[in-house]
């Protein structure tokens, strides 16, 4: 068999639609709807003169639409599944929403990617094993797009992470409004609508948090309760003429304790881990490329998805071609799985305690909603 060809039982990757039905394209597309918006664009946001865009980070569109009992405030309102974008992890798709780009072009190309030779930068956290890399590895320069086409609308997020390294990196020249309570979420949703803000983008991250730490459980559609309560008081807001629409960065997978350690055939080839549990790169020691890709295909093609970079970037995973900055940024050979499983990197110690998790090609990480409901 050559590679490429269908393996029986092995599910397809779930390939981003970048320029399309994506979560690339909803800024674009809410803030030009003047000129027209595409099909995939829910009905009430063609017309609102106010638009509010509330992610909600790791709501993925099955598990809402397995639970709608839960969420009435989000299933009574318009439009249905998009696509996120590979890696789905909040990291690269984030970055993809606020700027309108795929990673490709961005080069935020994951949670954890290489810089500066063999250092492993967490992106979330702005840090290197050493400590903080703000002046290591600039935010601005990491990533130099403007978000939201240089608009710089209102952006109501946590307050503290108005000074972190990758809000500098994916909201840079906003106006932010911090809150501490989701109550002050709404509060700031209704001023800034008040004061005749034709856009407002808002983050809400307890889903995702919820998830990671109790997996998809009775904890988990507590929140995702909670969550529909907070999107209910948004729409309550709302004053004539505005549109709320919600989407999300990503969906979960429930892995609980089924970590992969890698083995030494693998490990014995490899120079640096990066990337995580469902997404994790590989960086062949110099040489020695061709024997991990086997190594590794031979071992965890049952479980994932095994590519080498170049044949993820073929099939299209990134967007295009990649800058060169996300080039240099990935690893050689990427374990995705498809199995609810996590590949381990002993360096990231932090993430060994999480339940849910998300990162990879299957339609429950890579499908998310979009949907919109007037005033």
């Amino acid at each position: 068999m050559t590679y490429g060809e269908p393996v029986s039982g092995r599910p397809d990757p779930v390939i981003p639609a970048y320029g399309g039905a994506c979560i690339d394209g909803i800024v674009r597309a809410v803030l030009e709807r003047q000129f027209g918006t595409p099909a995939w664009l829910p009905g009430p946001v063609a017309s609102a003169r106010q638009v509010v865009l509330l992610t909600l980070d790791g709501l993925g569109w099955e598990q809402l639409s397995e639970r709608p009992q839960l969420a009435p405030n989000l299933c009574s309102m318009v439009g249905g599944p998009v696509t996120t974008v590979a890696p789905s992890t909040t990291a690269t798709a984030l970055t993809s929403l606020t700027t309108g780009e795929p990673p490709a072009r961005h080069g935020v190309v994951g949670y954890r990617v290489r810089v500066g030779g063999n250092d492993v930068l967490n992106v979330l956290r702005w840090r290197v094993p050493s400590g903080d890399a703000r002046e290591l590895v600039p935010p601005s320069e990491f990533q130099d797009i403007e978000p939201f086409e240089g608009t710089r609308p209102p952006v109501i997020t946590r307050a503290e992470f108005a000074q972190t390294g990758f809000t500098g990196a994916h909201l840079a020249g906003v106006r932010l409004y911090g809150w501490r309570m989701p109550s002050t979420l709404v509060t700031w949703v209704r001023s800034l609508l008040a004061d005749g803000e034709p856009f407002v983008y808002a983050y809400y991250d307890g889903v995702d948090k919820v998830a990671h730490e109790y997996g998809i459980g009775d904890a988990y559609e507590d929140e995702l309760a909670a969550a529909d309560r907070l999107v209910g008081d948004i729409i309550s807001v709302l004053p004539p003429g505005a549109c709320l629409v919600v989407t999300s960065d990503h969906g979960q997978v429930d892995v609980g304790d089924q970590i992969v350690a890698l083995s030494p055939a693998v490990m014995d080839v490899t120079s640096l881990l990066s990337g995580e549990g469902r997404f994790r790169w590989l960086h062949a020691r110099p040489g020695l490329e061709g024997r991990l890709i086997e190594t590794a295909r031979e071992l965890y093609c049952a479980q994932a998805w095994v590519r080498e970079r170049d044949e993820a970037v073929a099939e299209g995973w990134f967007g295009g071609p990649l800058s060169s900055d996300a080039t240099t940024r990935l690893g050689d050979v990427v374990l995705a799985p498809f199995e609810p499983v996590a590949f381990l990197d002993p360096a990231d110690v932090g993430e060994v305690k999480l339940r849910s998790r998300h990162g990879s090609l299957t339609s429950a990480e890579m499908l998310v909603p979009l949907l919109a409901a007037e005033a």
